[in-house]
């Protein structure tokens, strides 16, 4: 996540500077090498395609791989309705290279002469070298012409329809949500000694057809709600209604008649598919367990679902290590939706690409969206991210939800300090901006989940901690009519827009 990141990043910045050592950082993170880097080398399919000073590289882009590289970050585009740019085509097959151009296939830029010869790493000075005939961005040092040139990498547009909500129930909503994981000792008699607190008391709401957008760091319990939800772990108190239904009271074998609603869409795509398995019984295996359809009507199926993830459909005899990770990421994408769920509890399902297969992810999620109605519990550690992608975030600590509300409230005005501490903390790529920065950012260790802190949970970490936040838990209270809540006895501004006993906690 994105304190660790930073500690650990910054732990190899205090060894550089000490020992005097060069560091090569190998990243797909552009906000990592914009606050962390003197000179970036841009590569693609085995070739350095760019190469100069972070500052120019940021502020001029000359080849258009770069350029494209920067139009597909989350950052860049205003919400779901600006499309992210996403890079056409694959790779190429490095045991075949190109003789020409290795970019030419995918370049939107591409002439004739691209794909005849191959041009050489060369530029406009000694210090800014680049792979192409055709170069993009500003020839020369104007860096205001040039940061012009990367803000203006267009975004398509597109209507994303956000659904109207008054009055609309909930499809999905979770009320005092509790587990706790037995803690055991002996090897042979095991005996409890203690609990985990993994989730405390989390309630939220979901409409039809909206995202959630979950973040927190590691060990805060986002992917434990998500397991509650998707049925993989059983709560130990609250409720988790769908569809007026609560989940949490059914059978075993209720539960599994329901779980066609509920749909999970894994981090480690590759981990969570059998690689003995051809992708034609991995996608059929959920449709022969809910016994849906004849032998085929489910080969149709599954050939109708892997166009609808723009996969083709001879996909299915190959197995999964035959897949990049994109592709891989939308063969979970398709075996989540290959039951038409109403729900997909999608857990990090970027966190392990870079930002070109990225950003065709994320398209490709909210046009289904758009296109089959889609409800989403989007959990990850990267706000620009979730902000991109959900109506709404949730801030979880802990095991405790600290802060939720509209997405672009809770990003550019949060209530709660360690909202405000996450924020801070994510690499921006944007080199002025990155190394401006003051040491911002949560400090400190998160506690141990066995035995929290009393009070605010997040308080031996926060800055405007005082004594009333180790007797009192602060409780989630509205601080704006649009449902801003946050849990904070001190928080980073006061409530708008609501009335005085609104805002009062309990």
């Amino acid at each position: 996540d994105v304190t660790i990141q930073k500690q650990i990043l910054e732990l190899i910045d205090d060894l550089r500077r000490r020992l005097g050592l060069a560091v090569i950082l190998v990243t797909h993170d552009l906000g990592v090498i914009a606050g962390r880097a003197d000179r970036v080398a841009v590569m693609y399919a085995g070739k350095v395609m760019e190469t100069t000073s972070t500052t120019r590289l940021f502020a001029n882009p000359r080849h258009p791989y770069t350029e494209a590289l920067f139009g597909a970050l989350p950052e860049k585009a205003a919400d779901g309705t600006e499309r992210l740019y996403s890079i056409p085509g694959m790779p190429p097959d490095l045991t075949q290279p190109p003789k020409a151009c290795r970019f030419a296939a995918r370049c939107r830029y591409v002439q004739d002469s691209c794909k005849e010869s191959e041009p050489q790493l060369e530029g406009d000075s000694w210090d800014h070298a680049y792979r192409c005939f055709f170069p993009v961005g500003h020839a020369g040092d104007d860096a205001d012409v040039a940061r012009l040139q990367v803000k203006e990498v267009a975004h398509e547009h597109r209507e994303r329809a956000i659904p109207e909500t008054d009055g609309q129930q909930p499809l999905l909503r979770t009320d005092g949500l509790v587990k706790n994981f037995s803690v055991t000792a002996g090897a042979v008699l095991q005996r409890k000694v203690g609990e985990v607190s993994a989730v405390a008391g989390v309630s939220f709401a979901i409409r039809p057809g909206q995202t959630f957008g979950m973040v927190g760091e590691s060990g805060c319990g986002k992917t434990t709600i998500g397991r509650l939800i998707a049925g993989l772990e059983k709560a130990t108190d609250g409720s988790i209604v769908l569809d007026g239904e609560d989940l949490t009271k059914l059978s075993r074998r209720e539960r599994r008649r329901r779980s066609p609603k509920i749909q999970l869409m894994f981090q480690d795509s590759y981990a969570s598919m059998d690689p003995r398995m051809r992708v034609g019984p991995i996608l059929r295996e959920p449709l022969s367990i809910q016994r849906i359809g004849s032998h085929q009507e489910q080969r149709n199926k599954i050939a109708a679902m892997l166009d609808e993830v723009g996969l083709p459909r001879a996909a299915v005899e190959r197995y999964p290590h035959e897949f990049s990770g994109g592709q891989r990421q939308r063969l979970g994408l398709a075996r989540a939706l290959i039951l038409s769920p109403k729900l997909i509890v999608a857990d990090e399902p970027v966190s392990a690409l870079d930002v070109s297969i990225q950003a065709q992810i994320l398209n490709l999620m909210l046009d289904l969206q758009r296109d089959l109605g889609l409800t989403y519990l989007f959990i990850s550690h990267d706000l620009s991210v979730v902000r991109y992608m959900a109506e709404s975030i949730g801030v979880m600590y802990l095991g405790k939800l600290v802060e939720v509300g509209p997405a672009d409230e809770v990003y550019y005005r949060p209530v709660h300090p360690y909202t405000k501490g996450l924020i801070d903390t994510v690499p921006v790529a944007d080199p002025v901006v990155a190394q401006a920065r003051e040491d911002k950012g949560v400090a400190g260790e998160l506690p141990s989940a066995i035995n929290p802190p009393s009070g605010c949970r997040f308080r031996t970490r926060c800055p405007r901690a005082q004594d009333i936040c180790a007797s009192e838990e602060p409780p989630l209270r509205p601080f704006t009519a649009q449902g801003h809540l946050a849990a904070c006895h001190f928080p980073l501004r006061e409530p708008e827009g609501v009335t005085p006993a609104a805002a009062t906690p309990a």
